[in-house]
């Protein structure tokens, strides 16, 4: 890139704290531009920077915005340390802003790999593990430029000054030092990319970039909340968790006698589930090899064999038994105890009975064994409250439930699952949605394309990207057209993860499936259940999905249910080419110390050992961070850009509002439900063209696309579209 008209911005502006989450969007009425500062990058730093002040407590009269539109009007690009914060900002505020823009934290993302921890020399110069960070300042530090002077700055924040309050010299001194520091970045970050290891990245630099443009547009555009629909999912999710607690008090009740059970905890949900208790917290943690090692990464579980394991369980804890609830003697069953001064004169405040700790009670053991009587199956299984259950235990114990016939546990299991599911519908998307949607009846959720390993997406205020797939999930149904009379298009990808991986392993199976249209979910309730593919129920392939995926993204049998397990062990005898590739992808780590994707991104494991079953350290990240990355953080990505580049060149009025997962959603104008389906498709199948002009990549299996529309984002009927070429 030449560095000739390319001009490095910061902006601070104000922002607002709102349930104790700060609120920095310019959507909110309340938040206003501070101040810019900007300058033209040089040969070797960032030349005259320009500081004006629109919204400062010391001024009298704001500088004028015309001035910073000139410099934006004559660069042929912008540089900036989390662009899309910027940029957003000056696009909201009316300036206009060049095609291109450049982010120095997005090539340092990339730049590290997949990486989230470092090594470092401490003060003493030995090497220290530390989280990887990308922010300006630990960037800065880490190519040894100019250092953004924020010692002063930081107290002031921390004591509730926000920048508009801050003495001017102090903000103008912070930010000019910001953003020479931003350009040096920028700088360094291009001698590293001239390398031979890192030119392949310059792709994904390109590709990431130019999906800020997408980011900002469904960020400004937002989400129609119909506040009435959702109001009324979060009282029937309330109703329902009320039922499911009574429900399931009442099972616990039935197989713990009257032992008082907290569902929220992991000691208590150890004695229900698994009908056991830890004896010594230290003993169980040390034997179950708990905790984290010196680089924070949680340690090994021991390997054991069978005998090991069930000798293990039974030395770090024990039975617990049904209980009977007796009147405590002692304090009478206050669980208190009046005690006297020396004078005579009673304590005000009465002490906790030392007998029944408080509790009124005294819990008598029965001879029965309490509990569903549910086995941990394997040393990961182990937490240092007990043993795990968690939701992919859960899933796991369920499957052990159903062979063991065990009524009780499957229905107690299943109900806890769905609580748990509602609790987080309740915390993360009711209350998210409630919380950020802003007076306008718009929802502005934030994307995130420097979080994840793989690079696909996340996303806050709320997190849309763990929003359960499928048409079913009822928070969906509050997400409405803007426009009267108008729809909610969604178009996906169909079977994205199994496609690429029959993309890159090559295997011929996986080709012919696709090319042959076969059921891949039928094929894994088949092996699953034991039956043929006619006898699958819509039920039983809908549930197998959940299995059809794992082996792909390096998801093994261990611990799991044995109908499960055969299912495992079968998948790679029709699926050779697949095994193969995983094979290849670990020399590749041992060999180079890196995987490297056809799109030119990298993976890098430093430090990667042949493990005796002859799989990589590490093996898990190994398969699945390429599969994964190719398909959602390259693949989808792509298909945004060109939708949106489809929507302007159409003259759209419909609104890009989502990405989630491998869809793409839209907020349709009643009239143009065939021409978004259109754009759509154009957008979304041609995404092979794109990876072969961008990547020089060719394509094995053409990419499957599917068009819903409906009244709102969970009630779509598919609709089928003509490619308008």
């Amino acid at each position: 890139m030449l560095h000739d008209g390319w001009l490095v911005l910061d902006l601070e502006t104000t922002v607002e704290k709102r349930d104790n989450k700060w609120d920095n969007s310019p959507k909110n009425p309340n938040n206003k531009i501070v101040s810019a500062h900007y300058g033209w990058l040089g040969e070797t730093s960032v030349e005259d920077v320009q500081n004006d002040f629109y919204y400062h407590k010391e001024l009298t009269t704001p500088d004028d915005p015309k001035k910073l539109q000139g410099y934006l009007d004559k660069a042929k690009g912008l540089i900036f340390h989390n662009s899309k914060f910027d940029a957003f900002w000056l696009l909201e505020a009316g300036f206009r802003i060049p095609d291109h823009i450049y982010c120095t934290m997005i090539s340092e993302y990339i730049l590290g790999k997949g990486r989230n921890t470092e090594v470092v020399k401490d003060e003493d110069g030995k090497d220290q593990v530390v989280r990887r960070e990308i922010s300006l300042k630990a960037t800065a530090q880490r190519h040894d430029v100019t250092r953004k002077k924020s010692e002063l700055v930081d107290e002031l924040f921390k004591s509730g000054t926000g920048f508009e309050a801050m003495p001017i010299e102090v903000v103008r001194e912070y930010a000019e030092a910001d953003v020479v520091s931003c350009g040096e970045i920028y700088l360094s970050q291009q001698e590293m990319f001239n390398t031979d290891s890192n030119k392949p990245l310059l792709n994904i630099v390109r590709l990431m970039n130019e999906m800020t443009w997408f980011l900002l547009e469904i960020e400004s555009n937002g989400c129609k909340i119909d506040m009435d629909v959702l109001n009324q999912v979060e009282s029937d999710f309330r109703t329902e968790k009320a039922e499911l607690e009574k429900a399931l008090n009442q099972i616990v009740s039935e197989v713990m006698g009257d032992t008082v059970i907290n569902l929220n905890s992991g000691q208590d949900m150890t004695k229900v589930v698994y009908s056991r208790q830890v004896l010594d917290r230290e003993k169980h943690r040390s034997t179950w090899n708990i905790g984290v090692n010196s680089k924070g990464k949680p340690l090994m579980p021991p390997r054991m064999n069978r005998s090991q394991f069930n000798r293990s369980v039974r030395a770090t804890t024990q039975k617990v038994y049904r209980t009977i609830a007796m009147c405590c003697q002692l304090c009478s069953g206050h669980g208190t105890i009046q005690k006297y001064k020396k004078n005579g004169d009673p304590w005000k405040i009465r002490s906790k009975c030392s007998l029944c700790e408080g509790r009124g009670a005294i819990y008598v053991p029965q001879s029965k064994v309490a509990g569903l009587k549910l086995n941990p199956t394997v040393p990961s299984d182990a937490s240092i409250n007990g043993f795990k259950t968690d939701k992919l235990t859960i899933g796991r114990l369920i499957d052990q439930a159903r062979e063991k016939d065990n009524l009780t546990a499957i229905e107690f299991l299943t109900k806890i699952k769905r609580l748990n599911a509602i609790n987080t519908y309740l915390d993360s998307f009711i209350s998210g949605i409630q919380t950020w949607t802003r007076p306008s009846g718009l929802l502005h959720s934030t994307f995130n394309q420097c979080v994840t390993a793989t690079g696909r997406l996340s996303s806050t205020n709320p997190n849309f990207q763990n929003l359960p797939k499928g048409n079913k999930f009822e928070v969906r149904r509050a997400v409405v057209s803007r426009f009267p009379g108008g729809k909610i298009g969604e178009m996906d990808f169909s079977g994205l993860e199994f496609r690429v991986a029959g993309m890159l392993s090559r295997d011929q199976q996986i080709i012919d499936d696709v090319l042959n249209g076969k059921d891949v979910h039928k094929q894994t309730a088949s092996i699953i259940l034991q039956k043929t593919e006619e006898e699958v129920t819509k039920d039983e392939r809908s549930q197998a999905k959940a299995f059809t995926f794992q082996p792909l993204y390096g998801g093994g049998s261990n611990g799991k249910a044995s109908h499960i397990k055969a299912y495992f062990d079968s998948y790679f005898n029709i699926y050779e080419g697949l095994s193969r590739w995983h094979k290849s992808l670990g020399d590749e780590v041992i060999n180079r110390g890196y995987i490297q994707t056809p799109s030119g991104r990298q993976f890098a494991f430093p430090g990667a050992k042949r493990l005796g079953s002859g799989r990589v350290t590490n093996h898990t990240q190994v398969v699945n961070f390429p599969c994964q990355s190719f398909a959602t953080a390259d693949i989808v990505p792509l298909s945004c850009i060109r939708a949106l580049k489809r929507f302007r060149d159409d003259g759209l009025k419909s609104k890009l509002i989502l990405t989630v997962h491998d869809s793409i959603v839209v907020d349709i104008h009643p009239d143009e439900v065939d021409a978004v389906g259109s754009a759509l498709e154009w957008a979304m199948s041609g995404v092979d063209e794109e990876l072969k002009d961008r990547f020089n990549y060719q394509s094995v299996l053409p990419l499957d696309i599917e068009y819903s529309v409906g009244s709102n984002w969970m009630n779509l009927e598919e609709l089928s579209v003509a490619l308008d070429t």
